[in-house]
């Protein structure tokens, strides 16, 4: 008995691995908790059942040990069993695109395309092509039927690596604009750059990551740390897109850190290689849905025709062979018509990336060729109708939006006068004025104007992948000068003072003002104007005498009493994740000159969230502009706001601490952990609580709280008005829900108008400005006391009033409910709040459901 008893379940141990240990959570368990499961035997029933038997008899203790081993055996020698397997539920067959209401016409092309073609003519065209035609990726093409293929090509701010293109703000600075009419004047502009440049695929825009980590790398690309204005910018930045070319979506989901993304080997065979694989983003369902989905969401209503699945682990499931992400979360319960693309390299299976939703790889496939495609449809890895929907996905989505004849990069002039207003009014108004002291600025032609600081100048363009840069943040590639000579910064600054040891990019970056961030989403305008030269230009015109030091960390001031700029920045890229929210060498400059100058301003260009607590509160500097990252036009859009031709227009898109340990958790990416460091395991803990959310849950008071901004007038706000559409409240649960495929962008009635709330807003001050009020939601249920369910910007002339209207749909009043699977509208009351920033609430009243 005893025999047969230990025998089972060393079997059960060595076939699965015990994968069902804690199997239902999505998040890693401690040493403490598997010790716990593994004691109570809850990793398999018949075990749990046997040992449960035995009691406490010596057999039993014998059992549970030899149980306990097996499992850390099996932990030890065969992880991947252990952490890949059962995490992540699996949802299979990858549906079937239905070519519905807009996608019907470019549907019914497509498929008479496939009817027509080979296996392998199918197969060819999910691959990746060799031959790329200068794009960052190509795919294959299928000539006899007239498809030349498609071209993919960098990013979200501009076409990258071409010449005679435009480089817009980074998404990070239109987020801060709060502007949605921007964000689709910029993305239509670009869409049509693309396609002068034979792009098909625009690859954005960016909606995760969504922020979460404080000091993520990429957090520039995306619009915000909040899902709700991330997403409202997401849906007309697709619409402007796709006049012209397919947006490409990414990246899905829950791509959050840089921090081993990918897998990589360490050691060598004398120190045991070992494969370290992605890093495991694990999130429960409800933060799914209610935070990294959010933006998905409205991406995929505003018709988004590709998507791109992430590097990183999701549940312990590579995000580009995850089927419940993929074939679950995107195609079924969101309706999404468009293709799946794999981002480069991130494809780790064959079959089982197809099967779990994966239409096109690349930039080619490692795992599958048009050959073994054959043989895998043949023997029935892989479903010939699964085959035949990747070709009709990627053929629709041609058909409808990019349907280019001679694709691949090209050398034509893509730069046209229509899209100048944008590319400067987008810049202006992603600057965040967060401090004025006694009306400092604007500036009325200052006698004496001293700038100081490494980021004001000209000179080489900052924004590369860390394999482009040296140590000290130089490119090692083409600088881009305007034609004017540059100074060789880092030769000038000890490069030790602004790298950060143990990490891979540099704090601030040299060589030039910082107007984009780095890697695949950074641009390569043609020129650019930096804040130096936009200045020495006021001068001349104002007859202002310009004092200048770039170099310096403690320079002379010559006129004390006059205004002095102080430039810095704070660098972030691809495939890193910043080492520090606050450099040290930028800090002293300021504080150096600040304790020379009476009228000191501070002006941060910032790839993210740059901490400002060592310097804000000294008695001489009068005035903090978050510049963030304003494109080609970043000089002439800042004196547009410093000498006080518009006023500025910003408001943060995420929160500024006092402290980096505010941030808790949130602050830094994981790294791998002691138990098992081939498996990072990146735990979402703390659920729907990040940025905002986190710091009034934790009671912690931040420097400048999210959606704060100060302009050069001031407002009032009255006669709030609340209304309830009965009519299309008539169930807790969304009208119309069906089991399957949902309607595109989810089922149709989540964004039904259920409340309508209106607000006067006075321009009280004396100067014209734009005002952005903001309405959050107290959720009944929900748990999070405020969550941002509305904003509208407009401009007001002074002592002028105007209405502001926020329309609440469905979904922006429901809770993700995990039990029944979808979205519920609570009954009874909302807490309603309308104010200037989420801790300066201006307006309060109740709404009854």
């Amino acid at each position: 008995m005893f025999l047969s008893r230990l025998f089972a379940s060393l079997l059960l141990t060595w076939t699965l691995g015990f994968v069902v240990v804690n199997g239902q959570s999505t998040t890693q368990p401690s040493l403490a908790q598997i010790t716990s499961a593994l004691a109570s035997g809850s990793g398999s029933t018949s075990l749990g059942s046997a040992l449960a038997e035995a009691g406490s008899t010596l057999e039993s203790i014998i059992s549970d040990t030899i149980a306990q081993l097996a499992r850390w055996t099996t932990l030890i020698l065969f992880p991947e069993r252990y952490y890949s397997y059962g995490r992540s539920p699996a949802v299979y067959p990858s549906p079937q695109g239905q070519g519905s209401g807009d996608w019907s016409q470019a549907y019914s092309q497509a498929k008479a395309l496939v009817a027509q073609m080979t296996v392998q003519e199918k197969a060819n065209i999910t691959l990746g092509s060799s031959e790329t035609h200068d794009c960052s990726g190509f795919t294959g093409s299928v000539p006899r039927l007239g498809f030349p293929g498609m071209c993919l090509n960098d990013a979200e701010s501009g076409v990258r690596t071409a010449s005679k293109v435009n480089g817009y703000p980074a998404q990070l600075h239109i987020g801060a604009s709060w502007n949605r009419s921007l964000a689709y004047d910029r993305a239509l502009h670009l869409g049509q750059e693309f396609k002068t440049k034979g792009v098909n695929v625009l690859l954005g825009p960016v909606a995760g990551p969504l922020g979460r980590i404080a000091t993520g790398g990429r957090n520039w690309e995306g619009f915000s740390n909040d899902p709700y204005l991330a997403g409202s910018l997401i849906a007309p930045t697709i619409s402007g897109m796709q006049k012209s070319v397919i947006a490409c979506v990414k990246h899905f989901i829950v791509n959050e850190q840089e921090t081993n993304r990918s897998p990589f080997l360490q050691g060598f065979l004398g120190g045991l290689i070992n494969l370290n694989n992605s890093v495991s983003s694990n999130v429960d369902d409800r933060t799914m849905h209610e935070l990294y989905l959010w933006p998905f969401y409205d991406a995929v209503k505003a018709g988004a025709g590709s998507t791109m699945c992430s590097y990183q682990r999701v549940n312990n499931s590579y995000g580009c062979q995850n089927s419940k992400t993929m074939n679950g979360l995107l195609k079924t319960e969101l309706g999404f018509e468009g293709f799946v693309v794999s981002d480069w390299y991130a494809q780790h299976t064959g079959v089982a990336s197809v099967n779990a939703g994966l239409d096109m790889v690349m930039p080619n496939s490692m795992y599958l060729d048009v050959n073994s495609f054959a043989t895998a449809i043949k023997n029935g890895s892989i479903n010939s109708t699964r085959l035949d929907d990747m070709a009709t996905r990627i053929l629709a989505t041609w058909c409808r939006f990019a349907n280019l004849q001679n694709p691949g990069l090209n050398d034509a002039e893509a730069r046209q006068a229509a899209a100048e207003a944008t590319l400067f009014q987008g810049a202006v108004e992603g600057h965040v004025l967060v401090k004025n002291v006694n009306n400092a600025l604007p500036l009325n032609k200052p006698t004496v104007l001293s700038l100081f600081g490494y980021d004001a100048p000209g000179g080489i363009n900052t924004s590369a992948t860390s394999f482009q840069l040296k140590p000290n943040g130089k490119l090692n590639t083409q600088a881009y000068t305007n034609g004017k000579p540059y100074t060789d910064l880092d030769d000038l600054i000890n490069s030790a003072q602004v790298l950060p040891a143990g990490f891979a990019g540099p704090e601030v970056a040299l060589n030039g003002t910082l107007y984009t961030g780095g890697g695949s989403g950074a641009i390569t305008p043609v020129s650019s104007i930096s804040p130096e030269d936009a200045f020495r230009s006021q001068a001349a015109i104002d007859g202002t005498t310009l004092y200048a030091d770039f170099t310096s960390q403690n320079p002379t001031v010559s006129d004390p009493n006059n205004p002095c700029l102080v430039f810095i920045n704070s660098q972030s890229s691809e495939t890193w994740d910043r080492s520090t929210l606050a450099d040290i060498y930028s800090d002293t400059l300021v504080t150096n000159v600040a304790s020379k100058c009476k009228n000191t301003m501070v002006i941060i260009h910032s790839a993210g969230i740059r901490l400002v607590d060592r310097w804000i509160d000294h008695p001489n500097i009068t005035a903090v502009i978050y510049a963030n990252l304003p494109g080609q036009y970043s000089g002439t859009s800042l004196t547009e706001i410093i000498y006080g031709r518009q006023s500025p227009s910003g408001r943060l898109p995420f929160t500024v601490a006092k402290n980096e340990s505010d941030y808790g958790i949130l602050l830094r990416p994981t790294l791998p952990d002691r138990i098992n460091p081939q498996y990072s395991q990146s735990d979402f803990t703390e659920g729907l609580f990040i940025d905002y959310k986190r710091f009034i849950q934790q009671n912690v008071t931040p420097r400048f709280a999210f959606g704060y901004g100060l302009t050069y007038s001031n407002f009032s706000y009255s006669g709030l008005q609340m209304s309830a559409n009965d009519s299309a409240v008539t169930s807790s649960s969304p009208p119309g829900t069906v089991a399957g495929i949902a309607a595109e962008g989810g089922t149709t009635s989540l964004y039904d108008i259920i409340a309508t709330v209106s607000i006067a807003v006075k321009n009280t001050g004396n100067v014209a400005a734009a005002e952005v009020a903001q309405l959050y939601l107290g959720i009944p249920g929900s748990g999070v006391p405020k969550v941002l369910r509305g904003f509208e910007k407009q401009f007001i002339q002074p002592g002028a009033s105007v209405n502001m209207t926020f329309s609440l749909r469905r979904r922006d009043m429901s809770i993700w409910d995990v039990v029944r699977q979808q979205w519920v509208l609570p009954s009874g009351a909302f807490n309603v709040m309308v104010g200037k920033s989420v801790l300066d609430i201006q307006l309060q009243g109740t709404l009854t459901l």
